[in-house]
């Protein structure tokens, strides 16, 4: 794996050699940032921009995004050999200011957000969980309950091709994409 563009262009991403964290492919993540730079229907600059990204692993979407200059990166991630593997990402790409790494599950980083004190506002949101998790539609749910979003912001889901589509029930989707085994949907929240 490794940066696709941006400051840290063919940089290397290391990560877990284990069953239970699915690397995001390349060329997915390739073609996510392409439909993010020129799709007519996303009204998203990546630069400057705050990203959240839930289920993190290794970290490459958020580490494509500072790479690509944006300027603050969420990361949600708590299974062991991932956090060591995005800390280490993190610290070879020299982006620790860059970044803010939350060793959580994801239910309950939005249940116990205090918008108060955490005074960002997000413009990406990215969701790769496990295949077999459908929790990340709650947590959809839960993130309408909060003030955590910009006015121009995307919500950016990584699932596997045929899975259950009750996701426009919770998301207005713009753009859905497939690309071999991972679908892509890329929505907002009205």
């Amino acid at each position: 794996m490794r940066i696709i563009s941006g400051k840290f262009k063919n940089k290397k991403i290391f990560f877990p050699n284990n069953l239970k964290t699915r690397p995001l492919k390349d060329s997915v993540r390739e073609n996510i940032f392409n439909i993010l730079d020129h799709s007519n229907n996303l009204n998203i600059i990546i630069k400057n921009s705050n990203v959240l990204d839930f289920y993190s692993g290794s970290g490459s979407f958020g580490l494509e995004c500072i790479s690509r200059e944006a300027s603050k990166v969420f990361f949600i991630e708590n299974d062991f050999e991932a956090l060591k593997n995005l800390k280490k990402n993190i610290t070879n790409l020299n982006s620790e200011n860059k970044t803010v790494l939350f060793d959580k599950n994801v239910s309950d980083f939005i249940k116990n957000l205090d918008t108060k004190i955490f005074n960002k506002k997000f413009d990406i949101v990215f969701f790769d969980p496990p295949y077999k998790n459908q929790n990340y539609l709650e947590l959809i749910k839960d993130i309408r309950k909060t003030n955590i979003l910009s006015e121009h912001h995307i919500l950016i889901i990584h699932r596997e091709t045929n899975t259950d589509q009750s996701l426009g029930k919770y998301l207005n989707i713009v753009e859905t994409r497939i690309y071999g085994r991972s679908q892509i949907f890329f929505g907002k929240l009205s």
